[in-house]
This record gives C-alpha cells, structure tokens and sequence, in this order.
C-alpha cells in the first residue's frame, strides 16, 4: 500500500528536466523540487574526447524554465565529475526522488551500498557488491540491480564489472562503460602525483 502511495505521489510531481552536453553524449537530468528521478544517458553516443583529453566540458545545453535545487546540485556534480574530480567528494550528493531508491528492496540495498562504499577510481566485482550488501550469493541480483539504477554514473554502476575483469555491459552501451573507468582511473593517477 505505501508504494503504491509513493508511486501515486512520484507520478504527480512537478518534473522538470535538464539535458547536459558531455564527453559521453547528452545527459538527460529529469527531476522534481524533492530530488533526482532519473538520469538517462545517450545509448550509442559518439564519444566526444577521450578520457586523457585536457578539454573534457560538461554544460547546459537545455533545461525547463524553473530548475529545481535538486537538478542544479545534480550539474554540479555532473560538471565536477567530468571537469574537476577532486571536487566531487566534497560536493553533496544530489538527493533522489525515484521509489527504487526509497522503498525497501534488496536493489535499494545494492545501490545505496555502490554509492557508499565504492569510491572514485575503484572497481568491485558483482560478487563482491553481492558481499557489501549483505548477501554473498546474489551476484546475479546485484547485476539486476545495476540494470535497473535509475541515477547512473552518480550511483556508479560503471564501477561494477565481472570477476573476470572484463567490463561486462553497460545500459549506455559497453564503450561508455570503459570511458568512465578510464577516465576515474586516469584522473586518479593524475591525484596521486
């Protein structure tokens, strides 16, 4: 019954929308006064620059005519990830607003967990997320989980590959997959010098 109130209450909010030209293509911020309903990021896109490049830019190219706090704290982040990534551990989290995200379920658990404890830079296994999150046998739930993220890149779902150390797939298509990871691993060896 709650959820069903939730989803009631999601459905009826005042959405609004921010589209952002990136290295990765366009990203589609969607969202409300409350939080971040969803990130959707360009299937296929043209990869802009590589990772190493110096001039990576991430800007506005669309929005509603308001913009909720939310989806301002949410450019933020996004222009601090591509841009500045030393900044983002001292920027806020944007907050979300998507019932998978607030509702208790195991996907939350998995998500709430990526976001938490797998930092910048990092990799875990699916199985090794399936550990963090309190059910070593659910590699397979914790790969669902990742299909279903509805905020990607801020809830790094591009951090998780298979134990073999290959990638494994990517809702945006496997080359964005290994763009992100590049990108944090290179930004974090910039960091360490």
């Amino acid at each position: 019954m709650a959820s069903k109130l939730h989803q009631k209450a999601f459905s009826q909010c005042e959405k609004m929308f921010v589209v952002l030209g990136s290295p990765l293509g366009k990203i589609e911020i969607s969202g409300c006064k409350l939080g971040v309903h969803e990130i959707h990021l360009e299937r296929n896109a043209v990869l802009q620059n590589g990772p190493a490049d110096a001039s990576v830019s991430c800007e506005v190219c669309e929005a509603s005519e308001e913009t909720a706090e939310p989806l301002k704290q949410c450019v933020a982040w996004f222009q601090a990830y591509f841009c500045e990534p030393w900044m983002i551990e001292k920027l806020p989290v944007p907050p979300f607003h998507h019932p998978l995200l607030e509702n208790a379920s195991f996907t939350r658990e998995v998500l709430w967990t990526l976001l938490r404890d797998v930092k910048f830079g990092e990799a875990v296994s699916y199985k090794q997320l399936a550990n963090l999150a309190g059910n070593s046998k659910a590699a397979r739930a914790v790969g669902g989980a990742m299909r279903s993220n509805p905020v990607p890149i801020i809830i790094p779902c591009h951090r998780v590959i298979c134990s073999s150390g290959q990638t494994g797939n990517y809702t945006g298509g496997s080359h964005l997959k290994e763009w992100l990871l590049s990108h944090e691993k290179l930004q974090k060896e910039k960091l360490a010098y």
